[in-house]
């Protein structure tokens, strides 16, 4: 008796369906070294030189800007003319000049009240914002001669904080206050094409040659026209020392990414992610991160100097080297600390060592043979701020901390807006080291663009927010404000074609 055949049959036979075989693209990739620092570092030095190092290299592309506007423009019958230096500037002469930014606020962090945290005198709450209601704020432009104050209604329509280059046309009053008309800053920098940004990319690990200049016999991986890949952000995991609300979040999170419980067509659409990048605060700022007593034991421990192995909580870091470790083997990672991270506070913060994950590690520093430069492996633990290129286009990322200083400078929410306005500014860090903690550079500012990203996002922002802004010269960048994954739940994936985004929510139900 011949047994029918149907789908509701369960004594059918099996089906000779042929399955698909899911194998993640390999990520074009190089990681640029432009924030790190030497093994040799030094602090004698003044902190104030970095602002005229920044004002060097920027005040001849602001005032080429500048002349290009104002050069033989009158105003009233008079014509505006340039002066070289601040204290040039003459009561009633219309003119311009170009300077550097510096916002006098009472509310700004001063010395005294390190002090008082130092003598255990209970010091106030820092201000969510450094606006004075009172208006006391002083708007300046210094350069190496002095300072000059600013005022007129053109401030109030700009976003301005310490240490960004300008150029400001006007007259000085009577007061002594400079009467802004106008007001110019560098606009983006020159910005290279797609797979010509360097001379050479990395493919998992491997130096390869220019994609646009490689033969058919050459080692490279020509991108294969059709198949498309995405580049996963995600920001301020949260690891703690206890189990959190976002833990099963998190084990949704690396399900996905694994490819795991899912329909086949959000499968083949997972297997085109060929780089994860984790902007910073994987680790939770919280007391179970930071101290850890016995169980039982609350008798608050008494203060030491130096290291204090009971007050070290090794759990959260070895949550997160679980989760490197189990992401790795099928996608490379690249790692940016963030200011709750175990790396240095000021910028930029170095990569986090690799002797911080004894899983993770193997996947590291591949070994460079004598004589030739050492390439990253699959977990690449980077600087912040970090660039590097992603499928031929240049990506600027930050931990968060530049955006999070600018936003108590301004009025408002606008978090894209304060990353436009840094890309204007040619500066990826304009308020360092005033109000955000750096390092005191003497050669060099590497804070200053001195090349136009495709790509310029911040993580462990209040929530996701994208944008795309254009330059004078057709330069195109795509803004990203990555959301806190612990707050939030949200995975960022970028189309690496057309740049374009979408979020990925996790949610449990309560």
């Amino acid at each position: 008796m011949a047994i029918p055949e149907g789908p509701g049959n369960m004594l059918r036979g099996p089906m000779k369906q042929e399955h698909v075989c899911l194998e993640r693209q390999p990520s074009l990739y190089k990681s640029l070294h432009t924030f790190t620092l030497q093994k040799e570092k030094h602090y004698q030095q003044q902190y104030g030189d970095m602002y005229f190092l920044r004002l060097t290299k920027l005040k001849p592309v602001v005032e080429e800007i500048a002349a290009e506007a104002w050069d033989g423009l009158y105003i009233s019958g008079e014509e505006v003319e340039k002066v070289d230096r601040v204290l040039d500037v003459r009561q009633g002469k219309l003119c311009w000049v170009a300077g550097t930014i510096y916002m006098h606020m009472p509310l700004k962090p001063n010395i005294l009240t390190d002090i008082a945290k130092d003598h255990w005198i209970s010091a106030p709450l820092p201000p969510t914002k450094y606006l004075s209601s009172s208006s006391e704020d002083i708007i300046m432009l210094e350069d190496e001669s002095g300072r000059i104050p600013l005022t007129g209604s053109m401030l109030d329509r700009e976003m301005l904080v310490t240490g960004c280059i300008v150029a400001v046309m006007g007259t000085e009053n009577a007061e002594g206050v400079f009467e802004v008309v106008d007001m110019k800053v560098p606009d983006l920098p020159p910005q290279a094409e797609r797979w010509n940004t360097s001379e050479a990319l990395v493919i998992n690990g491997t130096k390869k040659a220019k994609v646009e200049d490689a033969d058919e016999d050459m080692d490279v991986d020509k991108p294969v026209p059709g198949i498309r890949k995405k580049l996963a952000i995600i920001s301020g995991l949260g690891f703690s020392g206890t189990f959190s609300d976002n833990s099963l979040q998190i084990n949704l999170l690396t399900e996905f990414l694994l490819g795991e419980v899912l329909d086949p067509v959000t499968q083949a659409s997972v297997s085109q992610i060929s780089r994860l990048i984790i902007a910073g605060n994987s680790i939770a700022l919280d007391e179970d991160s930071i101290s850890h007593d016995t169980i039982g034991n609350t008798k608050k421990a008494q203060k030491k100097y130096g290291y204090d192995a009971s007050a070290y909580n090794p759990t959260p870091t070895e949550h997160l080297d679980n989760f490197l470790a189990t992401l790795l083997p099928t996608m490379p990672i690249t790692l940016i600390p963030g200011f709750s991270d175990p790396a240095n506070v000021s910028l930029p913060q170095q990569p986090i060592h690799n002797a911080m994950f004894p899983q993770a590690k193997s996947y590291g520093l591949i070994p460079a043979a004598k004589g030739e430069e050492q390439q990253p492996g699959w977990l690449d633990t980077v600087t912040n701020p970090w660039d590097g290129e992603v499928e031929g286009w240049k990506i600027l990322a930050t931990g968060g901390q530049n955006i999070d200083d600018v936003f108590k400078y301004v009025e408002g929410e606008d978090r894209l807006g304060m990353l436009e306005a840094m890309c204007r500014w040619r500066c990826c860090a304009p308020t360092a080291p005033d109000t955000l903690w750096s390092y005191p550079f003497q050669n060099d500012d590497p804070f200053v663009m001195m090349s136009c990203p495709h790509i310029f996002l911040t993580g462990s922002q209040p929530k996701f927010d994208t944008a795309a802004i254009e330059g004078p010269e057709g330069q195109k960048v795509r803004l990203i404000a990555v959301p806190r994954f612990s707050e939030t739940g949200e995975l960022v994936i970028v189309d690496s074609e057309t740049l374009e985004t979408e979020v990925v929510r996790f949610s449990v139900c309560s």
